[in-house]
């Protein structure tokens, strides 16, 4: 097999809070018992660990929902792809040695055999994290009939960092703020974040920890330790955090319609032009667009066009996506 589906996926539905909050990610991180850290792992040691990963999946309910094989057998543009979903890693697409497992529409992945044995993540739009948790915990539950996973009673699951090590969870919300970045807003509320234990990422931009001028005002708030907590405090953390962002977002937005509406006009208007008579447009400067777009979709200048939609189209326009696209 050297293709994978590319039906369509979770980031084109409708999501709560979606003029705000693009996608929520949960990961768990899970190992098996008797095997080394895939750091430390022998060849015939990763097949074997890849192989009852990829059976245990073959035994849950639906399991004909899910593809899984080697990354080696993707071709390029496939591993590029899940790299531009988030499901893959940079690395993971040049190393080639690792496995993943995904469900039809993406809301499910599995990556096997880099760092941990297995990242189970789940995948949605706007802010989702009841239901996420749900869906990832019982395909954890499942696996758990047919695999043994490496904990302790005192420390909870056994991880290759120990950042990782008690519930295996990581949380991740991507939040849409325009107007905070356009107001110089977002550096004090990060700093804050960062104190109180979460990490904070631009999502596009040409270093992965640059958080101040990101393309598009696009960030990624995440948990950074699964200890000593338990998952419902987690999820009530990052809940209490993102709804923090959410109303400072919305006053920065007010006070930039009441303070600077023509400013704010011609920047968005601008954006509108730009695409309309333009031929070729980067893939930065695509980014940027869609989020103006959306910006003046959410300071109600205009209707017409979904939250979903434009998030989709932060997807559609990535470099493998299009090729993609272009090939068919």
């Amino acid at each position: 097999m050297n293709n994978i589906s590319v039906s369509p996926a979770w980031y084109s539905e409708k999501g709560l809070y979606d003029d705000i909050i693009c996608s929520t990610r949960i990961r768990l991180a899970r190992n098996l018992a008797d095997f080394p850290f895939p750091i430390k792992l022998k060849e015939e040691d990763r097949e074997r660990v890849q192989a009852l990963i990829f059976d245990a999946f073959s035994r849950i309910e639906n399991a004909s929902e899910y593809q899984s094989l080697s990354v080696s057998d993707l071709e390029l543009l496939g591993r590029l792809i899940l790299a531009e979903r988030g499901v893959l890693t940079q690395e993971m697409v040049e190393k080639n040695n690792t496995g993943v497992v995904i469900r039809g529409d993406g809301k499910i992945s599995c990556t096997v055999n880099f760092n941990d044995h297995l990242h189970l993540a789940s995948f949605s739009t706007g802010l989702n994290l009841q239901s996420n948790y749900e869906l990832v915990s019982s395909i954890d539950s499942k696996l758990q009939d047919s695999l043994q996973f490496a904990g302790m009673p005192d420390f909870g699951y056994l991880s290759y960092r120990l950042r990782d090590t008690g519930t295996g969870m990581k949380i991740s919300v991507m939040f849409h703020l325009p107007s905070l970045t356009h107001s110089g807003l977002e550096s004090n509320i990060f700093k804050s974040l960062v104190n109180s234990g979460f990490d904070v990422y631009a999502c596009f931009s040409t270093q992965a920890n640059k958080t101040t001028k990101a393309i598009g005002g696009y960030y990624r708030v995440s948990t950074n330790s699964s200890f000593p907590t338990g998952e419902t405090d987690q999820i009530a953390k990052i809940s209490s955090v993102a709804t923090q962002i959410m109303e400072a977002e919305k006053q920065a937005r007010q006070d930039l319609i009441k303070n600077s509406p023509t400013l704010l006009k011609d920047k968005i208007y601008r954006a509108l032009a730009t695409i309309k008579y333009s031929r070729y447009i980067t893939l930065s400067e695509g980014i940027e667009l869609i989020s103006a777009i959306k910006w003046g979709k959410n300071c109600n200048f205009f209707t017409g066009i979904e939250d979903s939609t434009l998030f989709a189209l932060l997807y559609r326009i990535q470099s493998a996506h299009l090729g993609f696209v272009i090939r068919s």
